[in-house]
């Protein structure tokens, strides 16, 4: 189980990404297409905006308990995770595989 702490943290982190998304969108598009005098601008304000506000800081995390490594993106847990509840039966679809 992953500390408290870092939970709360990550979770903070999607908050501000998500308050912060529609207007990182224009500045990104600003920087892409705009006149240099409006691309440095942009920048400017992309360098103003707090680190949390990129998406890039989010840690993906097993849905379950927290834990930081071996996440399965489709399932959302993981790789431990995964492996017991397939063993159990609770992930529909799954089967152990032999050959």
């Amino acid at each position: 189980m992953a500390k408290k702490s870092k939970i709360a943290a990550n979770e903070r982190r999607k908050a501000v990404v998500l308050r912060y998304a529609e207007r990182r969108a224009v500045l990104k598009e600003t920087v892409r297409t705009g006149t240099p005098q409006e691309r440095a601008a942009a920048v400017r304000e992309l360098n103003r905006q707090p680190r949390d506000a990129s998406a890039t800081r989010i840690r993906n995390r097993d849905s379950v308990d927290g834990r930081p490594r071996g996440h399965l993106t489709r399932f959302g847990i993981s790789r431990i995770r995964f492996r017991e509840m397939a063993h159990r039966g609770e992930l529909p679809g799954i089967t152990k595989a032999s050959w």
